[in-house]
C-alpha cells in the first residue's frame, strides 16, 4: 500500500531472516572497510514541500546563467515556449515502452511523425525511433557498414570530428574487433585523396564523414559517394542537425546513412542533457539499423493507427545474432523535436541558420577587427560556428566568465584557439559586449 515508504527496521529483519543473516553488518562483511563511509548520510530531516521547494530555489540561484559562445556539438538555440507545453500533454505520454500498441498510440504517434521529419530532413528513405545521442548514433552508423559489407571490417573515420564523438566511436569500434582507421586533416577539412588511397585497396567496408567539422567548417563532398560506391564502400554523413535546414542533405551527397545529434533542434541543452541522436538510411539497409521502427496501419475498424515494423527478431530475441542491441529510444526527446518541426516548418529552419549565419560572420569579422585573433584556415566556409586563434598571454575563458560570458570551447590539438559558435539568441548587443571585454 506504501511502496514508496522506505524500509523499517522489521523489514529489514525479515528480509535477513529470509537469506540467513543475523545484521546489515555480516550482509556487507565482505566489503573493505576503507570503502565503507563509517558516517550517517548528510540528509536533513523530513521537510514540508514548501520547505523542499525553498531548498531547491536556493540551490537553483547559485547557478550563473552565462551568454553563451559554445558549441561544439551543443547549441543554445530557442525553443518555442508551445514545446514543453505540447509535449508535457498527456495523450502523448503513453506507456514506457511501444511493443504493446494498443495501449501505446500516443508514443508511436509522435515516433512516427519524428522518423517522417528525420528522414525528409535528411533526404534519406526512413529514420529509425532515434538514437542515445550523436556520439552513439555515429557509432552504430560505423557497424551498419561493418554489418552490411559482411566481408570487411575497416572502416574509415575523419579526424576532424570532434573528440567526444571519436572516442565514443573508438571505444565501440575496440569491443566489436573493426579496424577504424582515422583520416587526418588537412587546413582543417578531411584529406580526400587519404581516404581514396585507402578505399582502392577495396577493404574498406564504410566512410564517416562530419559536416560542418569540429571547426565549423563546410567540407566539399563532392563525388566522394560515387567513388565510394565504386569501391563496394558505404559512404555515412554526420551533420548538425539543425544544419539541415540550409546546407546540402546527406541524401543530396548521396550518402548511406545520415547520423548525428539533433539537440539543436529546439532541445535545452539542460547542462548536459538529455540529448538524442539520429540515425536514418536508405531502404537497402533498414534491416541493419538498429532500434526500433515505427509505421502507420490500419486496426481493425479501419482507422488510422501505429506500430512497430520491420524489427529483425535477432534485436529482441536471438541478441547474440543482432546488429546491435541498443533498444531505447530517447522518446520524450523524439516528441520535443518533433513538435518543434512542426512549428517551425521549413522557412523557420532557414530563418533560425541565416540568423545564426549572420551573427557568427559579424563575431568573426570583429574579433579579427580587434587585432586580439587571427585566422587558423582563412577563406574556408562556415555557417554558424568558426575557429580563430587568441594572440593574446591571458587566459580569455576566465576574464570572459567573470563577465558572464561563456566563450567559445578550446579547439582540441590546435594551441590557444577556440571554437565560437552563435545561434539566433546571439544579439549584435551581445557581441559587441564580448569584443568590449577584449
Amino acid at each position: 500500500m506504501f511502496k514508496y515508504f522506505p524500509h523499517t527496521s522489521d523489514d529489514i529483519q525479515q528480509m535477513l531472516d529470509i537469506i540467513g543473516v543475523k545484521s546489515l553488518d555480516e550482509l556487507y562483511a565482505e566489503i573493505p572497510e576503507e570503502l565503507k563511509l563509517h558516517r550517517q548520510l548528510d540528509i536533513p530531516s523530513h521537510k514540508s514541500e514548501v520547505e523542499v521547494r525553498n531548498i531547491i530555489h536556493g540551490m537553483a540561484e547559485k547557478n550563473r546563467i552565462l551568454t553563451c559562445f559554445a558549441g561544439s556539438g551543443v547549441y543554445d538555440h530557442y525553443t518555442p515556449s508551445l514545446v514543453p507545453y505540447l509535449a508535457s500533454r498527456s495523450e502523448f505520454s503513453t506507456s514506457y515502452t511501444p511493443y504493446q500498441a494498443e495501449i501505446s498510440q500516443g508514443t508511436l504517434l509522435y515516433i512516427f511523425e519524428y522518423q517522417t521529419m528525420m528522414a525528409r530532413l535528411t533526404g534519406m528513405d526512413i529514420s529509425n525511433a532515434s538514437m542515445y545521442d550523436g556520439s552513439t548514433a555515429t557509432a552504430e552508423a560505423m557497424m551498419m557498414c561493418v554489418s552490411a559489407s559482411k566481408k570487411r571490417n575497416r572502416v574509415l573515420i575523419s579526424s576532424t570530428f570532434n573528440e567526444n564523438v571519436l572516442q565514443v566511436v573508438r571505444t565501440y569500434a575496440g569491443f566489436h574487433g573493426i579496424d577504424l582507421v582515422e583520416i587526418p586533416q588537412k587546413d582543417g577539412i578531411m584529406d580526400q585523396q587519404a581516404v581514396k588511397d585507402l578505399i582502392e585497396n577495396e577493404d574498406v567496408a564504410g566512410l564517416v564523414v562530419a559536416q560542418p567539422n569540429r571547426f565549423g567548417i563546410i567540407e566539399d563532398f563532392t563525388g566522394l559517394a560515387d567513388f565510394c560506391h565504386e569501391h563496394n564502400t558505404l559512404l555515412a554523413v554526420n551533420t548538425v542537425a539543425s544544419a539541415l535546414g540550409v546546407l546540402k542533405s546527406p541524401g543530396e551527397w548521396g550518402a548511406d546513412i545520415a547520423c548525428g545529434d539533433a539537440q539543436s533542434l529546439g532541445v535545452p541543452m539542460g547542462y548536459g542533457g538529455p540529448y538524442i541522436g539520429y540515425l536514418c538510411t536508405r531502404n537497402a539497409l533498414v534491416r541493419k539499423m538498429p532500434g526500433r521502427l515505427v509505421g502507420a496501419t490500419t486496426d481493425a475498424d479501419g482507422k488510422r493507427a501505429f506500430v512497430l515494423t520491420m524489427q529483425a527478431r535477432e534485436q529482441h530475441i536471438r541478441r547474440e545474432k543482432a546488429t546491435s542491441n541498443i533498444c531505447t529510444a530517447q522518446g520524450f526527446m523524439c516528441l520535443y523535436i518533433a513538435c518543434y518541426l512542426s512549428l517551425m516548418g521549413q522557412k523557420g529552419l532557414e530563418q533560425v541558420n541565416r540568423q545564426g549565419y549572420s551573427a557568427a560572420h559579424y563575431m568573426h569579422d570583429e574579433l579579427i577587427k580587434s587585432g586580439k585573433f587571427v585566422e587558423v584556415f582563412p577563406d574556408k566556409p562556415f555557417l554558424n560556428e568558426f575557429t580563430l586563434r587568441y594572440t593574446g598571454d591571458d587566459d580569455i575563458r576566465i576574464r570572459m566568465t567573470e563577465a558572464g560570458i561563456l566563450f567559445g570551447v578550446p579547439t582540441q590539438d590546435l594551441d590557444n584557439c577556440f571554437t565560437i559558435a552563435c545561434t539566433e539568441k546571439n544579439t549584435r548587443e551581445q557581441i559587441d559586449s564580448v569584443i568590449n571585454q577584449l
